[in-house]
């Protein structure tokens, strides 16, 4: 069984929930990180949620996103999961923290603090098929287009962060 780690608007620890519990509407606020992965030229790593996924399943999102375990530091939690669904390691920078709700349906939302790291990578990406069914390597200025034109085939979180991840990181 996953637990997420419940905190307070201010991000101290409350307690632990079962993963898909402390989803269920309402849902519950809890740690999580966002990862960003861009390559040498600029371009940003996207993926496409696995159909099997609860919450959003099919949707763009960024490079990869998930909860740390308890006690688990958040950046160790990102590097673990970047090598769970992406296959590849590399080093990772925290940018900025940031609180969101989501309605997915009746049943099910998202309530998270999340933390959100950038990251450096030109080699291959190995995905976890249970994780991902699709990736791409896209340039920033698209992904900005395409999350004004289409933004309901994006995460709500990758939608909420995304301006802001522009703001802390420089071009290629």
């Amino acid at each position: 069984m996953e637990y997420v780690v419940l905190v307070d608007e201010q991000d101290n620890e409350i307690g632990l929930e079962e993963k898909f519990a402390a989803h269920m509407s309402p849902p519950q606020l809890h740690r999580a990180f966002s990862v960003f992965i861009l390559n040498a030229k600029g371009q940003l790593l996207i993926q496409k949620r696995n159909l099997e996924k609860k919450t959003w399943p099919g949707f763009w999102s960024n490079s990869c996103c998930s909860h740390p375990r308890p006690q688990e530091p958040v950046a160790v939690a990102a590097q673990r999961r970047l090598e769970e669904e992406l296959g590849f390691a590399c080093k990772i920078d925290f940018l900025f923290k940031f609180q969101y709700m989501a309605q997915y349906d009746k049943n099910w939302g998202e309530h998270e603090l999340d933390y959100v790291f950038v990251g450096y990578y030109n080699g291959s990406v190995h995905p976890n098929a249970l994780e991902v069914d699709e990736w791409a390597f896209v340039p920033l200025n698209q992904v900005d287009e395409e999350l004004e034109k289409n933004p309901n085939v994006y995460t709500p979180w990758f939608r909420k962060c995304f301006q802001n991840f522009l703001a802390h990181v420089e071009p290629v």
